[in-house]
């Protein structure tokens, strides 16, 4: 894929906005999440999708439509959904507020990121 100076773009933090319901939390989860995958983490066509869509080439949900991308993706996934199937209920419930607190701590760190003020989305009446 050729390099020019859209390369350098970066994907408008409303994208992520959308794809999460308008929870900035999961919103910049969602976009760690992308760059996890940008750096190959999950293999070149994830790495591939991830850097599309961070760059502002290509929409999430258009990406997912990709089969040689969407085939990675839940490629890599059964594996975890079947290690989470096969966990014991109690670490299965320790898990789940773990990542409750984890989304808490990204909702706090999302009341000093300018482009989720703008958003429209008040946090605080959740």
């Amino acid at each position: 894929m050729a390099e020019g100076p859209e390369s350098t773009r970066r994907v408008d933090e409303s994208e992520f906005l959308e794809m999460s319901g308008q929870d900035p939390a999961q919103a910049r989860v969602l976009r760690k999440s992308l760059e996890e995958l940008a750096s190959g983490r999950g293999g070149d066509a994830l790495k591939e999708m991830a850097q599309e869509v961070l760059s502002g080439r290509a929409g999430l949900r258009d990406a997912l439509d990709v089969s040689a991308y969407s085939d990675q993706l839940v490629a890599q996934a059964a594996p975890m959904a079947e290690k989470w199937a096969a966990l014991p209920s109690a670490e299965r419930e320790a898990l789940a507020a773990e990542g409750e607190r984890s989304m808490a701590e990204e909702l706090s760190a999302a009341d000093g990121f300018p482009e989720v003020a703008s958003s429209g989305y008040d946090h605080q009446a959740v």
